[in-house]
């Protein structure tokens, strides 16, 4: 099993900096990848390439490229071109974003997104084989039938043959269409008891793919967050806020991927009591309201040997990479627990 490393977004003042010096901690400790996102601030694109520009070794991922931000093409054209500049670095991950992000934000209706998403894949893959592009999908169609527009074919050479793609899903179905067409899956609130379920979704896929073929090869990549500290309930505190949001508050009432995630998880009162309270704005009793084994389980939490037992757990449920998101305050801390989760998978001696 891999480690990699979730910086996020950039948020203002000079985050950026410290980005940089977490991402050059986790390349000298050997981290395979780290993953930048986006949402309606910072973009993904600019942020990886500071990052390529100032490392040699790790890998730099979009985790994600929002669907309904680019055309097709443009994605295609910004995948090739950080692949080439970061010398064949780059994992393209790609997302949906939500109907609040992609109506709101980019003006893009989020009507059949696992259609979206399977058109926009292929056109990208073709481009990034550098064929003469040419798609007649419900959602996209290239060349334009009515226009003077014609076939083209990139100019820009990627680095290697093929850049991964990774597919952001929560829902089954989403999770059966990682399988079939992606090279790996960017997950979320990722807890190894449960990860098995989702597996099986992802299998059935790559049936679907070809029959017989399994998840060699296919990289699983569970997105978990860290906190270091004896005390387990106090090292859960400062992620409260975050599973908060994603359940209570990521998407409407009555669209809500995570807050159905965790009913799916076995949560579905206290999922309901947490989406009820931050709806109303009562935030910390919506932090409050999430369970301590909820968060126990999506995380890393307390001294290296706790998470070597919980590095194991994962790697047995089927995870081929944590991307870890450190959570103290100050940079130093967070320094801190990336070189502690690398301590504790070489204490479990399961690290590739």
């Amino acid at each position: 099993m891999r480690l990699g490393l979730n910086i996020g977004f950039v948020l203002g003042g000079d985050d950026h900096l410290d980005h940089l010096k977490l991402v050059k901690e986790a390349e000298a400790l050997g981290f395979s990848v780290t993953w930048a996102a986006e949402a309606y601030g910072s973009d993904a694109a600019t942020l990886l390439t500071w990052i390529a520009a100032q490392t040699s070794t790790i890998e730099v991922g979009a985790a994600v490229f929002q669907i309904p931000a680019r055309t097709p093409a443009m994605t295609a054209m910004t995948a090739a071109t950080l692949d080439r500049l970061s010398g064949g670095r780059f994992r393209l991950g790609l997302g949906v974003s939500g109907p609040q992000v992609s109506e709101g934000w980019h003006g893009v209706r989020f009507t059949q997104p696992l259609l979206r998403t399977r058109e926009y894949v292929a056109i990208v893959n073709s481009a990034l084989r550098r064929e003469t592009v040419a798609y007649d999908g419900k959602y996209f169609t290239l060349p334009l039938p009515d226009g003077p527009g014609k076939a083209l074919k990139l100019t820009i050479r990627p680095v290697r043959d093929h850049v991964p793609i990774y597919l952001a899903a929560v829902g089954p179905k989403n999770l059966e269409l990682a399988g079939e067409i992606a090279d790996g899956w960017l997950g979320i609130l990722n807890d190894p008891a449960y990860l098995g379920e989702q597996l099986n979704h992802i299998k059935a896929g790559r049936q679907t793919r070809q029959p017989g073929l399994g998840l060699d090869d296919f990289d699983v990549v569970a997105s978990v967050p860290v906190m270091a500290g004896d005390d387990l309930a106090a090292a859960a505190d400062p992620i409260r806020g975050y599973t908060a949001l994603y359940i209570g508050g990521m998407g409407s009432r009555e669209k809500n991927f995570y807050n159905a995630l965790a009913v799916r998880m076995g949560y579905a009162d206290e999922a309901k009591e947490i989406q009820d309270l931050f709806l109303a704005k009562k935030h910390r009793e919506a932090m409050a309201a999430v369970p301590q084994q909820f968060i126990d389980g999506i995380s890393l939490l307390g001294g290296k040997e706790r998470m070597a037992d919980k590095l194991t757990a994962y790697a047995e449920a089927g995870t081929t990479t944590v991307a870890i998101t450190p959570f103290a305050s100050s940079v130093e801390e967070r320094i801190a627990h990336i070189r502690t989760v690398a301590e504790a998978l070489d204490l479990a001696g399961i690290g590739d």
